[in-house]
């Protein structure tokens, strides 16, 4: 394995996507060229082949995050990063060149771009039988999943019995994942979505029940066999605590909300759950780069376990807006 740095590409510039200021959406990425950027020490640099686009990307770019995002302009989006290693930075001993791997880099990015690095702490090898598309889907959106189920008390390996579990948007980029992983832990799975999507949550994803949100049922996230919510990945836009609290389970357990995107409104709720010790709760979710995570998806991906739903893709050339851009020999 390298132990000391391996020299840079021949090419001493790249083509990539990047933003210049808050705001401006599609028409505010501009095509450039810019130099290759140099592993530091502890870092990869990946010759990018797909890059998968988050939710998060276009927060950062409209300013919701400002001023801690994005830390400099320009700015390079996309954090979830797959490729081939074409270099290392001081001290990486774990991968070689041409090792084909997957990575995250958040928050700073850089994926919509020919070369990207990422620290070699949370970059994870590449099976054969992982398309750079597939793997592009898991480290932010996969790893969410998996986080916000275990924050729920419905990971993979908590205790029996089963839980109840409730995903809402189930058909989006984290929750067709945490769908995928709560029945894989072996709980019951209700799941809300769109209805053009019910067969793909129901059949595709497993869900034991599929409800259309935008129907009085679905809006009101009741189950059609009257379960009440152990657990629930609430992956859609903000509702009132009151929603929550008519479906979830009573009882000494109660049942715990974890919002992936927590709204000032969500926020206050969860402080006001902690400060009075409510057996109902919401948690406001942190996500945490994890590379034992990823090697672990990365694994049910390759056994085909687990299946990244990729809703299109698209060269680097056409990037303006789960959709993954790939880049390289296949545009």
């Amino acid at each position: 394995m390298a132990t000391t740095p391996s020299p840079p590409p021949s090419a001493t510039t790249m083509r990539a996507v990047q933003y210049d200021g808050y705001g401006g959406g599609a028409e505010g990425l501009k095509h450039v060229e810019v130099p290759i950027p140099s592993p530091k020490k502890g870092e990869v640099l990946i010759k990018m082949e797909a890059a998968s686009i988050n939710p998060i990307d276009w927060k950062i770019q409209k300013g919701m995050l400002r001023p801690f995002l994005p830390w400099k302009f320009p700015s390079i989006p996309a954090c979830d990063l797959a490729g081939k290693v074409a270099a290392v930075g001081g001290g990486v001993r774990r991968f070689e060149l041409g090792d084909k791997v997957i990575a995250i880099n958040f928050p700073s990015g850089g994926g919509f771009a020919e070369y990207a690095v990422a620290q070699a702490s949370l970059t994870v090898e590449r099976p054969p039988e992982v398309s750079a598309a597939e793997g592009a889907c898991l480290p932010l959106a996969a790893v969410t999943a998996l986080q916000a189920l275990r924050a729920a008390g419905a990971g993979l390996d908590d205790a029996p019995p089963p839980k109840n579990v409730l995903v809402t948007a189930a058909s989006g980029g984290v929750g067709h994942f945490a769908v995928q992983l709560a029945r894989l832990g072996g709980h019951r799975v209700t799941a809300t979505c769109g209805a053009r999507n019910l067969a793909l949550v129901a059949g595709e994803l497993g869900a034991d029940e599929a409800l259309d949100y935008a129907t009085p049922d679905g809006a009101a996230l009741r189950s059609p066999s009257g379960r009440r919510y152990d657990a629930v990945v609430h992956c859609a836009p903000h509702l009132p605590w009151q929603v929550f609290d008519r479906v979830l389970a009573e009882g000494d357990t109660g049942g715990v909300v974890v919002d992936i995107t927590p709204s000032p409104a969500a926020l206050a709720t969860a402080l006001l759950h902690r400060v009075t010790f409510s057996k109902k709760r919401l948690t406001p979710f942190m996500f945490s780069p994890s590379e034992a995570d990823m090697e672990l998806l990365v694994a049910m991906a390759r056994q085909g376990k687990l299946k990244p739903a990729v809703d299109s893709c698209h060269p680097l050339s056409d990037a303006t807006g789960k959709v993954v851009v790939k880049i390289g020999e296949e545009e």
